[in-house]
C-alpha cells in the first residue's frame, strides 16, 4: 500500500491527484491489474471527473454549496460541518482504476480528484495496486 499526503488550501476544493496516483503506480511496477484509491476521512472523498476545463469543478462546487450550505437550518452536528459529511457521503471514499500496459486507464478528459469539504487540512489517500 502507498500513502499520499495532500495539503488542501480551501474549505471546499477538488485537488487533482492523478499525477500522484500515476507516480504510485510507476513505483509499484504493476503492468496490468487494478488500483483501489481510498480516502480515510469522513469529510473528504474522491471522484473521477473532467480535469481539462476547470469550470466543471467550479460548477460542481457551486452546486454543492447551493444545495448543501454549511449552515443549513436544523443541522444538529456540534462541529458545524454536517454539510461536509453529507457531501463526502454523496461522493464516496474510494475509486477504482484499471491498469493496462503500466498506465491507468482514464477517459481523455478524466482526472482523479481528492474532494475536500472541510479544509484546509492535510489529507491522506491510500493506494493499493493488484496485478502483475
Amino acid at each position: 500500500m502507498d500513502t499520499i499526503e495532500i495539503s488542501t488550501k480551501s474549505r471546499c476544493e477538488f485537488v487533482n491527484i492523478t499525477r500522484l496516483v500515476e507516480t504510485s503506480l510507476g513505483e509499484s511496477k504493476i503492468n496490468s491489474g487494478i488500483g483501489v484509491i481510498f480516502c480515510p476521512h469522513t469529510t473528504a472523498g474522491l471522484t473521477i471527473n473532467e480535469c481539462w476545463d476547470p469550470d466543471v469543478i467550479h460548477d460542481t462546487l457551486h452546486w454543492l454549496e447551493k444545495s448543501i450550505p454549511k449552515n443549513m437550518a436544523k443541522f444538529l452536528h456540534g462541529e458545524g460541518n454536517s454539510d461536509s459529511h453529507i457531501k463526502t457521503g454523496l461522493f464516496g471514499n474510494s475509486s477504482h482504476v484499471i491498469v493496462e500496459d503500466g498506465k491507468i486507464i482514464l477517459g481523455q478528459w478524466q482526472g482523479i480528484f481528492l474532494c475536500e469539504f472541510d479544509g484546509p487540512r492535510t489529507r491522506k489517500v491510500h493506494v493499493q495496486w493488484v496485478g502483475k
